[in-house]
């Protein structure tokens, strides 16, 4: 949608509930990063406890039932279901990703160890 009105000629008001509402966006996508470091930071532990001991990377019943509930979820914060079912798929590939290649490190030697790397990793 393209409009050939000039940013000049927008009422004063308009463009200060836009930079409102622009802020809290921002806001919200610094707040949906953190929690994504965090989650990340959770997934690498467990990353080190299945090489540990030897399981496997990926677990498809779990993650079947992490995807029922965030479409649950979804639906009930008036999200798109597939939408969010995407958005978890997506952040479970990576997961799966990072959990293979630790667990390559951890057969090859070079891992760090768990307890070395504190409850942060």
């Amino acid at each position: 949608m393209t409009s050939n009105t000039s940013p000049d000629a927008v009422d004063p008001a308009v463009r200060e509930e836009l930079a409102r509402l622009r802020d809290s966006i921002d806001n919200i996508d610094a707040a949906v990063v953190h929690m994504l470091a965090e989650r990340f930071k959770c997934t690498q532990q467990v990353g080190h406890l299945k090489a540990r001991h030897q399981l496997p990377p990926a677990d498809p019943a779990r993650e079947a039932r992490q995807i029922a509930r965030l479409r649950t979820l979804a639906e009930n914060a008036k999200l798109d279901p597939a939408f969010a079912e995407k958005f978890l798929n997506f952040i479970i590939a990576e997961v799966i990703r990072h959990h293979e290649s630790i667990a390559v490190d951890t057969t090859d030697g070079t891992a760090p160890a768990a307890d070395a790397s504190g409850p942060g990793e």
